[in-house]
């Protein structure tokens, strides 16, 4: 939809271009909308960490319309209730995180889909322009809008990997690098032979099965490139900030 540019998203994918991201945790949407207007290919809202309520999601979503940044929301867990706050809102994506298993991804993508594919509700709100749109239009989009990102983010979820790329109507891996390190007692330890082997095999296994793979602030982002990362978010508000602020530091300092 064009609320959400989603096609623009994809596009830059199929052209062969890794769009990048930005971490959205501040509830202020300027934010958001001056991430859209610095350039970055979408955002990435945190609706998992941080403070950010119902209304603010929509508020996220609605500051990059009519810019080119897609709009990708993550939800808090992959429950049906907490995907059906914020996916009548119209997201580009949404980002559902810790999905351990095909149990509780199936679940979620069920959640993203309209009967009789899965068991989304019907709740026409700004998806659907509050009613101002074409149905039949927004009903064929939501065959396969917003998409479906499963966050891998634990070592017993890549265990589990094989059955949960299985299942149809995934759209996305999003690879939540740091949580995975910790998992394997391995904090950021970007270098690890060992670690690095488990993202080759995620990285691998979601290319092979035709699933989109996405990272978030892995570290290490020719390796990434080199996996044939999609998508990646690069950056996020409260590190930007702090990155900014102490620069302005150290050239005031070094004057």
């Amino acid at each position: 939809m064009d609320i959400n540019n989603l096609e623009k998203f994809l596009q830059k994918i199929k052209d062969g271009k890794c769009p990048i991201g930005a971490i959205i945790m501040f509830s202020d949407p300027s934010v958001t909308e001056l991430a859209a207007e610095t350039g970055f290919d979408f955002v990435f809202i945190d609706g998992e960490h941080g403070e950010l309520d119902r209304q603010t999601a929509m508020q996220h979503m609605m500051a990059v319309r009519g810019t080119d940044c897609a709009s990708l929301y993550r939800v808090p867990d992959s429950s049906h209730t907490e995907i059906k706050k914020v996916i009548d809102f119209g997201p580009a994506g949404i980002i559902v995180p810790m999905v351990m298993n095909a149990e509780q991804a199936a679940a979620a993508i069920a959640a993203m889909r309209y009967p009789p594919v899965g068991n989304r509700g019907c709740g026409f709100r700004r998806g659907l322009g509050y009613g101002a749109r074409d149905v039949e239009q927004y009903w064929e989009a939501s065959r396969h809008e917003p998409l479906t990102i499963l966050q891998i983010e634990h070592i017993d979820a890549v265990r589990n990997l094989d059955s949960i790329l299985a299942l149809p109507g995934l759209d996305s891996i999003l690879v939540g690098p740091y949580d995975l390190s910790a998992s394997m007692d391995k904090h950021g330890q970007w270098d690890d032979p060992e670690l690095c082997a488990v993202y080759d095999e995620v990285a691998r296994k979601t290319k092979a099965a035709g699933v989109l793979l996405g990272a978030a602030l892995g570290g290490d982002y020719a390796a990434w490139k080199r996996r044939g990362v999609d998508y990646m978010a690069i950056k996020g508000d409260d590190g930007a900030m702090i990155d900014g602020f102490r620069h302005a530091m150290k050239q005031f300092k070094e004057a």
